[in-house]
């Protein structure tokens, strides 16, 4: 089930964008929506042909996601918190947003300035005292006061002036190299640095799993492992990222270098040194200046569709690359220098566009750069990142998109090693070095197959990495317990979705801790303040789903059910909404700010009679279906799995129950 969720070409597009005609995942659609400021309910927005329709693209969601902050103030104090979060956060109206998102994807302001003015606004919001920090952004011309040396770049050297002025070193930092407190060696490793000088790993060359033999890329060409079009673009991919790479070994060659060598057939050369370009540079044949790809690709100097697909191979890898100056570039620098652009941008966020231009042969799919260097496995020694090449009826692991999604939203401030002190996600702590390719697939597989929970697998990578780096007594270690908890004193319950929850129920299902459970007991806090927590509210009631329609004209919330009786939504359309609402909880009136059942929905006239067995179908996603074998009361999951429910339904049903806050128990509510 995982794997259809993740499978943006199955069943799990379930839903659909009136505006722009597209089919969506259910969390897609809620993305869209606006929020209104009265009530917190999600709205669909409908915009009449021609009137502007707003709406985070995927790329720029990207970027807000990965971009973030521990200096944020009100509710956010102490922690660190994604730019997404702080955007769509009670702080942040929806004029406001819609006006920061545009000045931003318009390049007037950069995500540096964007996450300025968002922190301010928090600031004023919540009356900080001074313990509050506030972001300054300042564009500082610095004068070399002592001699720096110069950092290594991917084909020449690069000045820590202009390290500076990209945006990859701090003017902190750049202080401290002046006057000799770091040396260029320590900045060189750190990764928040090497990314930009070096880039992570194109795909080096292929891994033969039946004879675990480690070949180039044209060597698997040769034998047949690889047709000559997939051994080509992903050659080309080395030489825009950098280097032509010889896996055996272990060497990084100039295009030149390679043919003499022979890592490369002398047939390619000149594609290959077309390709190369994209690092050292193109030359503008009407100014005769040294131009990028993205460039060269606006100026229809090289094909489209190749010249997207190295675009798209380097910054799967690091980041573009400045031909200039031979070293990669911030997204927000690409922008301001010309390397990059909005069209550009929703081109590559786009994955049935130009993006899929690689191929897996084992699979057979057409995928981005990315998704197949995600697939590689690493080679031991060297670190390079190798395509797995499997026998037909060999087993071929690759970790599936919805459990990647899983392992990078679960974050940990509790490793130890290089990550000591900081928040890291599951997935770069299963991909760091502290983890073996072996390991790593094995851990996978068990969490994929049951076997493990997402707690028991942090567990026992943090566990690794503590074993490994030999951390003293201050580094802390997560234990994971499954504790039978008598209560002592007398806990009221907590409010379910439809009924009420222990708070014995919530210790076990681990959505509090046991010292949160402990302190419920001795009186400490009480169950509203628990109640009110995030992480404990979002299980309990979950996040909204989409409650209704806004009509953009007339600035006008419309129910489901009253957008359908005026013509804005198709039937269609609005029952898959509604059996949505049903099946996350309620049946929602946004008009009248009420949440209810579909028995009661049908009775007060949100909706029409003649749906009312489809959605006391859907409902049961809430209250649960009976199991006709053993009477018993079974999920939604295990319904489908018997059968006693449609697929394509029951995924659609499952989805919009993930997208709001988690799978839902029938039996604890």
């Amino acid at each position: 089930m995982n794997q259809i969720l993740s499978d943006p070409d199955d069943d799990t597009k379930g839903f659909f964008d009136p505006n722009t005609k597209e089919n969506l995942t259910y969390l897609q659609l809620v993305e869209r929506c606006v929020t209104d400021p009265i009530t917190g309910f999600s709205l669909l927005v409908i915009v009449k042909k021609g009137e502007f329709y707003f709406f985070v693209d995927e790329a720029t969601k990207l970027i807000l996601k990965s971009t973030t902050t521990n200096k944020a103030g009100g509710k956010y104090q102490g922690t660190t918190v994604s730019l997404w979060d702080l955007l769509y956060s009670k702080y942040i109206t929806e004029e406001k947003r819609r006006e920061l998102v545009q000045q931003y994807k318009s390049g007037s302001i950069t995500i540096d300035r964007l996450l300025e003015i968002i922190l301010t606004i928090i600031q004023q919001q919540t009356k900080s005292d001074s313990n509050t920090t506030k972001t300054t952004i300042t564009t500082t011309t610095v004068t070399e006061t002592c001699e720096v040396p110069d950092f290594h770049g991917i084909r020449k050297e690069v000045s820590a002036t202009e390290l500076l002025e990209s945006k990859i070193i701090t003017e902190e930092l750049y202080k401290d190299l002046s006057s000799g407190k770091i040396t260029v060696t320590e900045v060189s490793e750190m990764d928040s640095v090497s990314k930009y000088l070096e880039g992570t790993n194109s795909i080096a060359g292929v891994y033969v799993q039946s004879t675990m033999e480690t070949l180039s890329i044209y060597e698997a060409k040769s034998k047949g492992l690889l047709t000559p079009g997939t051994s080509l673009v992903l050659l080309e991919a080395q030489a825009a990222t950098g280097f032509v790479i010889d896996p055996v070994t272990n060497k990084k060659l100039s295009v030149e270098e390679a043919v003499a060598q022979g890592v490369v057939g002398s047939e390619w050369k000149n594609k290959l040194l077309s390709a190369e370009r994209a690092v050292t540079g193109y030359k503008d044949p009407y100014t005769g200046n040294t131009i990028s790809l993205f460039q060269a690709l606006k100026k229809d100097l090289i094909v489209k569709d190749h010249g997207i697909r190295l675009l798209e191979a380097q910054i799967a890898t690091g980041g573009i690359i400045d031909p200039v100056y031979s070293h990669r570039v911030p997204v927000q620098v690409a922008y301001e220098r010309g390397y990059f652009d909005e069209e550009m941008n929703q081109i590559l966020s786009d994955p049935d566009d130009d993006t899929k231009g690689f191929f897996d042969p084992n699979t057979k799919e057409n995928l981005t750069y990315l998704q197949l260097v995600e697939r590689c496995v690493t080679d031991p020694i060297t670190g390079f990142s190798l395509l797995v090449i499997v026998k037909k009826g060999e087993f071929y692991f690759f970790v599936d998109e919805a459990t990647k999604l899983i392992l990078k939203s679960t974050t940990t401030n509790k490793a130890g090693g290089k990550y000591q002190g900081t928040t890291v996600s599951l997935w770069d702590l299963l991909y760091s070095k502290y983890i073996t390719e072996e390991k790593r697939r094995e851990l996978v597989q068990q969490y994929k197959s049951g076997s493990i929970t997402i707690d028991r697998l942090l567990e026992i990578i943090l566990t690794i990495i503590q074993q490994q780096t030999k951390s003293d007594s201050n580094t802390t270690k997560t234990t994971i317990t499954t504790t039978t908890v008598t209560e002592t004193c007398e806990v009221p319950d907590f409010h379910g979705i439809r009924k009420e929850v222990s708070a014995t129920e919530l210790l076990e299902s681990k959505i509090i801790t046991e010292e949160l459970y402990k302190d419920l007991s001795s009186g400490k806090i009480t169950v509203t303040e628990v109640s009110e927590m995030d992480s404990v509210s979002k299980y309990l009631e979950g996040t909204n789903s989409i409650a209704g329609v806004y009509v953009q004209s007339t600035m006008e919330t419309l129910s489901i059910y009253e957008a359908k009786s005026k013509g804005l939504l198709t039937p269609g359309t609005s029952l898959v909404l509604l059996e949505a609402q049903a099946a996350t909880g309620f049946v929602i009136d946004p008009v009248t700010n009420k949440k209810l059942s579909v028995e009661e929905a049908v009775a007060q006239g949100v909706v029409g009679s003649e749906w009312k067995n489809k959605l006391l179908s859907a409902e049961r996603a809430v209250t649960g279906y009976k199991d006709p074998y053993t009477g018993n009361t079974i999920s939604l999951f295990q319904a489908l799995k018997k059968d006693l429910i449609v697929k394509d339904h029951g995924i659609r049903l499952l989805e919009a129950q993930i997208a709001t806050g988690g799978i839902i128990d029938p039996v604890y509510s």
